[in-house]
């Protein structure tokens, strides 16, 4: 088996704990064919030194893991990603998966996901489905489920299905080394790095599959602030990146015509740019002006028909939280500004338009109180200290 198995390196992107090295570390794969690179872009000497320690005890255990560290922090997990792939044992891998620090992947991953890749050599990314441990912890996170499950039920199916094509979700793929460097290797020209890298190989012939029933345990911010700034990287970079690639896709020679319509109109302009737009505009300033004045008239089918549609099939996600629908359609409705203003930053290059804050989350509660019991004493258990890690 080991023979006949491709070789891999997984890096684990920024401040890695406990639970998301030993996941990765008990992957089933030849352990002769595997290299677990931990990329740890943090800048506390505690956290370094923890997560040092956590390698060094798994490779006490004989796995192949390496830490890795970089003198600056240039170009963020972009950077970090590039300089991941520069190490000369990278140089035998065909294959990198890539978990962001809270992802867990299951032990099967690997041999769910490669042989999608073995078997097609004109696939270039098999990505994987999120799973969200924390969903139920507030009334927040389920709001973000219900968004991010439609995102990957339809969005990521849809895209896989008709166009072998759709945007990397910066964590729990696996991608094909060559691809990788055929379309240039990461860039950090943008805060979306991911999308950048997948649209580019896209470009360049390459096919993308979604697997809808591999999923990789991960935790949602369960804080307003962290949430904000995800959703302006989110929001911001998708419309910075079509402001530097439109002429690039238009140009391109190697893509069907209908291909290109569907990455500029479909993925780029109505989901990354008008949607947040029309959401904005109409919930937020139409539909209110109805009421404050009188001569605002809007017809019926489309201030009751059409957001009611598309508030259902919004929620085919996650049927659970039918019963949120009026609680998520006001979530929205409030963010839709912020992402709003997010996209107008990108797309004009302001002065934010290349910021990369960090996704505060909580971790693991019951993983952070064993640490608290080790580490202190005579402290209430519900006194914990909250660990920052990162996410994509």
């Amino acid at each position: 088996m080991a023979e006949d198995s491709p070789k891999f390196i997984i890096p684990e992107s920024f401040q890695v704990y406990k639970l998301s090295i030993g996941a990765a570390s008990n992957l089933s794969w030849p352990a002769d064919r595997l290299v677990i690179q931990v990329l740890d872009d943090s800048t506390d000497p505690e956290i370094k030194q923890m997560v040092e320690l956590e390698c060094q005890r798994w490779a006490s255990k004989g796995v192949n893991i390496t830490y890795q560290i970089r003198e600056n922090r240039g170009g963020y997990k972009a950077g970090a990603l590039k300089e991941g792939l520069k190490r000369s044992y990278v140089k035998h891998c065909e294959y990198v998966a890539i978990f962001d620090a809270d992802f867990q992947p299951e032990p099967d991953y690997l041999r769910r996901a490669i042989p999608f890749l073995v078997h097609n050599p004109d696939i270039a990314l098999v990505q994987a489905r999120w799973r969200f441990v924390n969903a139920d912890e507030c009334l927040l996170t389920r709001m973000q489920e219900m968004s991010l499950d439609y995102h990957f039920t339809v969005e990521q199916e849809v895209g896989s299905s008709t166009h072998a094509f759709f945007g990397f979700n910066g964590t729990a793929g696996v991608w094909r080394i060559a691809a990788i460097n055929e379309a240039g290797g990461w860039k950090d020209r943008t805060t979306v790095e991911d999308m950048d890298l997948a649209v580019r190989c896209s470009l360049k012939g390459w096919k993308f599959l979604y697997l809808g029933d591999l999923q990789v345990k991960s935790e949602l911010p369960s804080t307003f602030k962290a949430f904000r700034f995800q959703q302006h990287r989110w929001s911001c970079g998708p419309a910075n990146l079509f402001r530097k690639m439109l002429m690039e896709i238009v140009k391109n020679k190697k893509v069907k015509f209908w291909k290109k319509v569907y990455v500029i109109y479909s993925f780029f302009f109505v989901r990354k740019i008008i949607a947040h737009m029309v959401t904005f505009w109409f919930y937020c300033v139409v539909l209110p002006l109805t009421i404050l004045v009188p001569e605002v008239e809007v017809p019926i089918w489309g201030a009751v028909y059409i957001p009611s549609i598309v508030t259902i099939l919004n929620s085919v996600g996650t049927p659970r939280s039918i019963h949120l629908l009026f609680y998520w359609i006001l979530f929205e409705n409030v963010m839709s500004l912020h992402r709003t203003k997010a996209t107008f930053i990108g797309l004009l290059e302001a002065g934010r338009a290349n910021e990369w804050v960090v996704t505060e989350k909580l971790g693991n509660k019951l993983q952070k109180n064993a640490d608290a019991s080790k580490n202190k004493t005579n402290v209430k258990m519900f006194k914990r200290p909250r660990l920052k890690i990162i996410d994509r």
